[in-house]
Parts: structure tokens; C-alpha cells; sequence
């Protein structure tokens, strides 16, 4: 091994170099891909976790009108802060397998309509009393309840009834369901005491930290428990979030070392932080994407042709490189990729004025649309709307454009106002996303779309074990979004962050930000 190589390889055992970034210097430097790979791996070896200490993140995407409820999680904050204090049956790895956590195994019935979960025995709850299959069940039936307002709900919609037998959970469903184990990593089903139907805002959870600050907005702060349960995470003594809205301050709170770590860093400042002494950007591809909602029940977007023209005029391929600067790719007003199972590419739609122009015209709309975004909406979301602007504009469609601020976007503007930008982090599987945030009677359904042949084909989907069938039920369901749905997805974004010289442990995890969401449980602190 020459200097260069061993350079390499040290770095990566700092985790300072992301994998993709490591095989590619390795490769330029010579080294065959079986050797690049092994001393990948010895490094990755190599990191032993370090245990004590502080470890801070700044985040974009909190407000004061953030809640503890894992029902109504909405912003980037709560939902990062739920992953270190709760958890759920099971959770799927950065490879996209499921792995065992309050549920230690589980399994189906021939027909996959009968599923059953065996409940991990010795897991105490953060106020001290342990945590049963009777808290599993009130669990399921408090996000099972439209009155819960759950953004689980419509994943829940196809089971028939849950039931108690000794140590396990049973799950008998309406239809067969291959894909439910995944469903239960739902991040909002976080199992707490009786269910959360008591006090679903107290924050008690079984995770490796337990709630000891929680300033909504501003900061929040977690304390080791004690008696946690597994030990592959949970090293620094203390957690804690700064909400930091603001991309300038945030990238000056991760130089100075205020914090450790950040989100969202903006694709137009990495070439910048590249050169600050010890700060690595982290980057990897997943299903996350960005987009424009169209209410498909409020005028003038509930014509079809309003919605097609609004599609036609976005121009992508801008949007990817002056947006994300090649760090995403181009979507196709459909929300699944090619990180998805079972996926298959349609025919691309692309920037047309002059289609754009027609169903302007058919639609018989006049006048200008308002389009509400902000700061919060995605990282460069107030570039993309103005560039947005301007495109329609060449079509002959007048976007108005109304920036709102970052606080209470996400409780008074996503999935309240008719227009607006937001984002998506994916989801697992096709039927997750869809059930989650197209099948009509979803509480998550933000594009208000409703279509009695798409709910037919999505339950017909979660009963169909039939790999080949599957897939051409999804491509049917991904087709009718496209062309009739509200959604207008421009393009998928790579997931950003940041860290500084102190962080050990990150390793990609494209199923979200912040590696998929853990990052403050299985990082620590490099002593």
C-alpha cells in the first residue's frame, strides 16, 4: 500500500470520504475494485464507536408549531428528533432490508392476508414501565382511527383487525398484503404506552434517548437512557437540535463548531464548503424529491388541462442543473424512481411551451395562479419558483409567486393552500408512497387526488404476489398520477448534509436525510 492509499484508507476510517468518493480516487489512483472495496471495508472496521459527549446537529425544517405526536410529525425537526427517541416494530437499513427491532421476527400465512409479529420482551418505555404487545395493538388502533389525523392512516386502511395472542401481535387484513412488514416503519407508528391514546404529545418512547428539553422551534435536547435495550447506537451522553432555518447561519454554526452536523445544505454552496478545514459533505441519491402541489379539488386546479399545461411549462432539466446542480436527477410527475422495487420508466415528459400553451388555452382558465413557496419548502425551493415563473411565462401562463415564512409553513400552507412547494423523502415501497400520499382517502394525500380506478389498482396491487403483475399494476398507477394527478415533480434530490472533523460513524443512507434519519444515534463523537 503506497502513501496515497493509505491516505485513503485513513481518511474513510475517519469517515471523512463517502464511499462513492473513496472507490473513485482509489480507482484513479490505480487500485483494482476487489482492493478498493477491502480496504473499504477494514476501514469501515476500523471505527470503533467512541462513547460520551454532546452531539449537535442544526436542521432546517422546524417551527413553533412542531409537535411530539408521532401522528401529525410534519417538518424535517420532529421527525429527526422522533428517531432518536421512539421506534417502531421494525427498521429498514440503509440496504433497504428489514431488520428486527421492538418486533424480534415475524411472518405470514400462505396467502399473506395473516400476519404475525413477536413482540421483544425487556424493553422499558422512557418512564420506566415495560413495553408490551398490549401498547403494539393501541398503538395500530390509535393510527387506524381518521380521528388520530395519522399520516400512517392510509397504510392502515387494508388491515381488518389487529389482536393480541400471548407475546405476539396478529394482523388479519381485508387483502393479501406482501409489502406490511415494510408499512410498520412507518415513521409515525412509534410505539408508545397504551398507544399514545393517553398522551400522545408526551414524548415517551423506548429509543436510546429520552426527552429532557423540547423548546418547539428553537431547541431540543435528549439525554441517554439508561436502560436501553440494544447497544449498536446511542453513544454520546447527550443529543441536541438547533433549529436553524436560515442556510447561511446554519453553515456557519457547522464551521464554527456550534453544532456537528447539518442538513440541507444547498447544491450551489458545496463547492464552498469544500474548502472549510475538516467539514465533508454527505450526499447520496434515494426517493426523495421535490415538488409543486396542485389541489386537484379547489379551482382552477381541478381541470385537468390547468394541470397539464402547469406540467408542461416547468422546465427539469434547469431545474436539476441550476437547482441541484447535478446532485438529483429529473422526475416524471410520478413519485417513484429507479431506487424503487418493481419500477418502470415511462415516457419522459419534458418542457413544452407550446403543449403547455394548449391546455392552457382548453382549460379555459384566465388570469394568473398563485404559487406559494419558501425557504423551508426544499433547499433552493425560492430559486426554483422564480425560475418556475419563468418558464410558464414563455407558455403564456402567469405564475404568481408569494413567498411565506419558514415558520408555520408546514402546518398552515402544506396540504392547506391549493398551490405550493413541499418536498417528499420516499418512501420504502410503491404502495407506502401511494397509500401514504395518493390513495383518496389519505390524510397525507396533499395534492387532493382522488380516482376510484387508482384506489382499485392499488388494492389490487398489495394483493397481487405475482412479481411481474405487480410491477405492471404500479407502472398503470405511476401513468394515471402523471397524467391526471396534481403533483407536478420537476426533479429527485440527492439528500445533502454536512459534517464537521469531530463526527465517526456516518455511513450512507439514502432512505433519508441525516443517514435515513439516525445520524445523532449512531454517530458519535471522534475523541
Amino acid at each position: 500500500m503506497n502513501d496515497e492509499t493509505r491516505y485513503l484508507s485513513e481518511q474513510a476510517a475517519k469517515g471523512a470520504m463517502s464511499r462513492r468518493a473513496f472507490l473513485g480516487r482509489a480507482a484513479a489512483l490505480g487500485a483494482t475494485a476487489a482492493f478498493a472495496n477491502s480496504l473499504l471495508a477494514g476501514a469501515v472496521r476500523a471505527q470503533s464507536p467512541v462513547k460520551g459527549g454532546i452531539l449537535k446537529a442544526g436542521m432546517q425544517g422546524g417551527s413553533a408549531t412542531d409537535s411530539l405526536d408521532p401522528a401529525i410529525l410534519e417538518s424535517q425537526v420532529a421527525y429527526f428528533f422522533s428517531r432518536q427517541w421512539g421506534e417502531q416494530l421494525v427498521q429498514i437499513d440503509s440496504k433497504g432490508e428489514l431488520q428486527p427491532a421492538l418486533a424480534e421476527e415475524w411472518g405470514s400465512s400462505q396467502d399473506a392476508k395473516t400476519w404475525t409479529f413477536k413482540i421483544r420482551k425487556g424493553v422499558q418505555f422512557h418512564n420506566g414501565k415495560e413495553m408490551t404487545p398490549a401498547d403494539v395493538l393501541a398503538t395500530i388502533e390509535r393510527h387506524s382511527d381518521s380521528n388520530s389525523k395519522s399520516g400512517a392512516f392510509g397504510n392502515l386502511q387494508a388491515i381488518d383487525k389487529v389482536a393480541v395472542d400471548g407475546q405476539n401481535v396478529v394482523f388479519t387484513l381485508k387483502e393479501a398484503n406482501a409489502d406490511l412488514p415494510f408499512l410498520m416503519d412507518d415513521y409515525h407508528l412509534l410505539i408508545q404506552p397504551n398507544g399514545g391514546k393517553d398522551n400522545p404529545t408526551e414524548g415517551i418512547g423506548t429509543g436510546p434517548y429520552k426527552i429532557v428539553a423540547n423548546e418547539v422551534g428553537v431547541r431540543l435536547r435528549g439525554e441517554k437512557f439508561a436502560n436501553y435495550w440494544r447497544d449498536d447506537r446511542g453513544f454520546a451522553d447527550q443529543i441536541e437540535i438547533l433549529v436553524i432555518n436560515d442556510t447561511t447561519a446554519r453553515m456557519s454554526a457547522l464551521q464554527s463548531g456550534q453544532v456537528h452536523m447539518i442538513n440541507r445544505v444547498e447544491p450551489k454552496v458545496i463547492e464552498l464548503v469544500t474548502r472549510f478545514p475538516g467539514i465533508t459533505i454527505r450526499n447520496v441519491s434515494g426517493r426523495g424529491h421535490y415538488l409543486f402541489l396542485a389541489h386537484c379539488n379547489t379551482a382552477p386546479f381541478d381541470n385537468n388541462d390547468l394541470r397539464l399545461a402547469l406540467k408542461y411549462a416547468i422546465d427539469r432539466e434547469e431545474l436539476v442543473q441550476k437547482i441541484l446542480m447535478g446532485y438529483g436527477s429529473v422526475g416524471n410527475d410520478f413519485p417513484i424512481n429507479k431506487s424503487y422495487p418493481l419500477f418502470t420508466e415511462l415516457e419522459q415528459r419534458t418542457y413544452d411551451p407550446d403543449k403547455a400553451a394548449f391546455h392552457y388555452k382548453k382549460s379555459g382558465h384566465s388570469g394568473s395562479v398563485l404559487l406559494r413557496t419558501s425557504d423551508v419548502a426544499f433547499p433552493g425551493a425560492v430559486d426554483a419558483t422564480q425560475l418556475y415563473q419563468q418558464s410558464a411565462a414563455k407558455a403564456g401562463i402567469t405564475i404568481e409567486v408569494k413567498r411565506e415564512p419558514g415558520d408555520g409553513y408546514w402546518s398552515e400552507v402544506w396540504n392547506k393552500q391549493p398551490f405550493c412547494a413541499s418536498y417528499w423523502g420516499g418512501r420504502p415501497t410503491p404502495d407506502q408512497m401511494y397509500s401514504t400520499a395518493y390513495y383518496s382517502k389519505a390524510e397525507w394525500n396533499d395534492s387532493r387526488f382522488v380516482n376510484e380506478k387508482f384506489d382499485q389498482m392499488l388494492f389490487q396491487s398489495r394483493a397481487e404476489l405475482d412479481a411481474d403483475k405487480r410491477k405492471k399494476l404500479y407502472a398503470d398507477m405511476g401513468q394515471t398520477v402523471r397524467d391526471e394527478g396534481g403533483a407536478i415533480i420537476p426533479m429527485f434530490n440527492d439528500f445533502i448534509d454536512a459534517t464537521g472533523p469531530q463526527v465517526g460513524g456516518w455511513f450512507e443512507d439514502g432512505n433519508q436525510e441525516m443517514m435515513g434519519g439516525y445520524a445523532l444515534s449512531k454517530c458519535w463523537l471522534e475523541a
